[in-house]
């Protein structure tokens, strides 16, 4: 790499890093710690008898940005991510920490709001397994915005469905051409692909309902909703357990407040369940992030993408998405130049509590606790033995 180039990667790679630093939601993304930092590291780069070793922190992020630059040059404004290719993409669960609400602006609003963030595993596509943590080595660990994971996987999924629906419609006509009831020969028609999605039998508030419109905290208006005195939003949530993704009805703008019994509230008002509020939105399958081959099955349909098939790459916009906007950890993941950035924060989220307030595995013993505990005890005990040899020395 020439010179030029190396410190134009230099300075990508640490403006970079000092944006992951202000980012909301990774407060704490490994041992940089300021933009100031950063700038003294640029310092040591324009100072030519510096010698940056590629094993060093610095080094490794600067090789890792060199991608960049490299795809950018040649016209691409993004990092390569063709190694993704081989990879699938396994939801461990979801979490949520409490946070300052910076947007409460009324006196009526949530201060203390629920940040939700998912973690994801990248395995390789060969050796992830559903019913485990997917893999148990050549890994990378992952923390992504919860609204960004389930947008993504919808939107995903809506164009999959969108594509099936597409392929089969022209043979759904003509069969049902001569039909005096359309709908009904074209909803026979789709099931017989295992499509029951692409035509609607009805227009009900329960089938005008899109969960993607909820995939981030959304207001919810009862189509027999007759008052505005008050305001109900829906939202995705973490259970309890943190393995599922559920949808719920709260009573403010951040999906922090959940309404009182909801799942009930929701169906005496609306007549129907909330969609996804016993069922995952997302399962624990294990995803491949390659591309099918044009036109592929339906075996592939949450994923199949024929706008994202005619790109240059084999991988799946989904996954593509989800990676560059996460926080990531690829210690032990068999890649060049892994990113380590989330490591710390990762791990932290391991000690959040129900509550979303963090915790501890374990409590650390003071010394200088347990000794001046001694002291004072001793000293107890010698006066209480002095005050008694008093009162009995009369």
């Amino acid at each position: 790499m020439t010179s030029s180039k190396f410190l134009a990667a230099a300075y990508l790679c640490l403006q970079t890093m000092a944006s992951a630093i202000k980012t909301d939601y990774l407060p704490s993304i490994g041992r940089i710690s300021s933009e100031g930092y950063l700038m003294k590291q640029l310092d040591l780069i324009m100072d030519s008898s510096s010698e940056i070793k590629a094993s060093s922190e610095l080094g490794s992020a600067l090789l890792r940005s060199s991608r960049l630059l490299e795809s950018s040059s040649s016209g691409s404004s993004s990092v390569d991510m063709s190694f993704l290719a081989d990879y699938s993409i396994k939801f461990q669960g979801c979490h949520h920490i409490s946070q300052w609400n910076a947007n409460a602006a009324n006196e009526d609003d949530v201060r203390i709001a629920t940040k939700r963030l998912v973690r994801f595993r990248l395995c390789p596509t060969g050796s992830c397994q559903a019913r485990s943590t997917g893999c148990s080595s050549k890994y990378g660990d992952y923390v992504v915005d919860m609204s960004t994971f389930v947008q993504t996987f919808l939107q995903a999924r809506a164009y999959a469905r969108s594509y099936q629906c597409s392929l089969h419609a022209a043979s759904c006509e003509d069969v049902c051409s001569s039909s005096s009831d359309q709908t009904t020969c074209q909803l026979g028609c789709y099931a017989g692909y295992g499509l029951n999605y692409c035509i609607q039998s009805s227009s009900t508030e329960e089938s005008s309902f899109d969960p993607l419109n909820y995939a981030t905290c959304s207001s919810y208006t009862f189509w027999n909703q007759t008052s505005s005195n008050y305001n109900y939003y829906v939202g995705p949530y973490c259970a309890n357990q943190g393995g599922s993704i559920y949808f719920g009805l709260f009573t403010d703008n951040t999906c922090t407040a959940f309404a009182n019994d909801g799942k009930t509230e929701f169906y005496s008002r609306a007549g129907f369940e909330l969609p996804f509020s016993q069922e995952s939105l997302i399962s624990y399958d294990c995803f491949s992030c390659k591309e099918p081959a044009q036109g592929g099955s339906t075996d592939d349909a949450y994923y199949t993408n024929a706008n994202d098939q005619a790109d240059s790459d084999t991988v799946k916009e989904f996954c593509e998405t989800v990676y560059a906007k996460a926080g990531k950890c690829e210690s032990k993941m068999s890649i060049s130049y892994p990113n380590e950035a989330a490591c710390t924060y990762i791990e932290g989220v391991k000690l959040i509590n129900n509550a979303g307030v963090m915790r501890t595995h374990s409590v650390r013993k003071s010394k200088a606790a347990s000794v001046t505990i001694g002291l004072f005890t001793t000293l107890a005990v010698l006066l209480g033995a002095y005050v008694f040899y008093l009162r009995n020395s009369k």
